[in-house]
């Protein structure tokens, strides 16, 4: 009976060092097997968060391990971290008004990201918006129909840029983020179109031109139809991405095409102010792929 005992509370004893489906060992917040469920772009968003750069051209083994390596790395600083902050009673006080300093920032990060000094718009990063260059912060202006942008210093650009993104975010909010974007260069596919604003939206009849900006709709409509969102290879400018599109593997996969991910995707769809024009089904009630991106603000789209 004592031996039974004793190789119970053995047994326990390694569950709790390392849960089932985690290969790491002294690492209970690494489930590599939830990890190795994850999408390609889930991946690569974790891995960009943690400030782990070039996983455009990672295949998805590879960005599995270079997560766990980079939560296992991270994981041990943590460790290192507190075991240093526990020595002597000064330093117990010490650490815990760290630990309460600390406490602060979390929640004050988790509500707005470093470098963002606007209330509840995480996309809107003013740090990185400042970190631009005068001719990029002029031309993401006039891509959200901001003019009279030429004369303007370098430090007005910025408070206007982020004052649009600001406002957009609002607007966003307000409606759902599915509202259509207006503009002179408006085509008559647009005026005609049916607007959807949610995943609840249906359309009114098959073959139904459809337009949205709103991110899950576009997510879902292409992800239907197995397609990953890409950008036209040598098109891009300034490390942003270029010519939006997607992938499908009806159509064949594109050699020109690059894999990005979907929050590249969406950043540079919103910053060019586009609408996106759609099909769920042809006339005759199949699927269709159809999609056209359109500026509200300039000819070329």
């Amino acid at each position: 009976m004592p031996t039974k005992n004793g190789s119970g509370r053995g047994s326990g004893s390694t569950a709790t060092t390392n849960p089932p489906g985690n290969q790491t060992p002294n690492t209970p917040d690494i489930n590599e097997s939830e990890i190795a469920r994850l999408k390609v772009d889930q991946l690569r968003d974790r891995l960009r968060r943690r400030g782990v750069t070039g996983t455009a051209d990672m295949r998805k083994d590879d960005l599995v391990k270079a997560l766990v390596k980079a939560m296992k790395d991270g994981a041990k600083k943590s460790t290192s971290a507190r075991a240093g902050g526990s020595s002597g009673s000064g330093s117990s006080r010490s650490g815990a008004s760290r630990s309460g300093s600390s406490a602060k920032k979390t929640t004050s990060s988790s509500a707005n990201p470093p470098g963002n000094q606007t209330p509840n718009t995480p996309d809107v990063n003013e740090s990185e918006i400042a970190r631009l260059k005068v001719d990029e912060l002029r031309g993401r202006l006039r891509a959200r129909g901001v003019a009279g942008t030429a004369d303007m210093q370098k430090a007005d650009l910025v408070k206007a840029l982020v004052k649009s993104l600001r406002d957009n975010s609002g607007a966003s909010s307000s409606s759902g983020g599915g509202g259509v974007r207006k503009g002179p260069q408006n085509s008559k596919s647009i005026k005609y179109a049916q607007e959807v604003t949610s995943v609840d939206d249906e359309p009114e009849r098959p073959g139904r031109s459809l337009v949205t900006t709103d991110h899950e709709v576009i997510r879902r409509w292409a992800e239907a139809r197995k397609g990953v969102p890409t950008t036209v290879d040598g098109t891009e400018h300034d490390g942003h991405a270029g010519v939006l599109r997607f992938d499908f593997p009806s159509n064949g996969r594109e050699q020109r095409l690059r894999e990005i991910s979907w929050e590249e995707w969406f950043r540079a769809f919103d910053e060019r102010r586009l609408n996106f024009i759609y099909q769920e089904e042809r006339s005759d009630g199949k699927q269709s792929n159809f999609f056209r991106l359109e500026s509200p603000d300039r000819e070329d789209g």
